[in-house]
């Protein structure tokens, strides 16, 4: 008798649901909201932005960029630097972590880490690839989306 097979959509979505509602939780515990510690992501990741570069990659429009910054330099994350050159222009750069992120963040580091870690080194790399290529293809697909909305405009 054939076993049956998982239904991989529904646990696909069952994992960045579980993600998500992670992702709302560290930002709650270190009491920032979940766009802003997204935001605070972003530009680790990216490095320093213009403001209207980060609320493209956030799917903010201008006014609620404008507040999600002003709330993350009140807070001591971020600084809006000048662009030499260019008094009109401003960059976000990040200065510093909410207090308890790394606290907060550790033990789901550790789980994964556990379980990519029980992977031997070649499925590891599929992970890994994976990972990166479907990072890729959600990036591409919001670009999609935001640019059928700006069409649609």
């Amino acid at each position: 008798m054939p076993t049956e097979q998982p239904d991989a959509g529904r646990a696909y979505r069952r994992y960045l649901s579980a993600v998500m509602l992670h992702g709302h939780a560290s930002a709650k515990a270190v009491g920032l909201g979940a766009t802003d510690l997204y935001a605070l992501n972003i530009l680790e990741l990216a490095g320093p932005m213009t403001p209207g570069e980060l609320g493209a990659r956030t799917g903010l429009t201008t006014g609620p960029t404008t507040r999600l910054v002003d709330r993350l330099e009140a807070a001591g994350h971020v600084r809006r630097v000048p662009v030499p050159g260019d008094r009109r222009k401003v960059i976000v750069e990040p200065v510093g972590r909410p207090a308890d992120l790394d606290r907060v963040l550790a033990p789901v580091r550790r789980r994964v880490g556990d379980i990519i870690g029980s992977y031997p080194p070649e499925q590891q790399a599929v992970l890994f690839d994976y990972f990166a290529r479907a990072a890729e293809a959600y990036q591409e697909a919001a670009d999609e989306l935001r640019a059928g909305e700006d069409a649609s405009a």
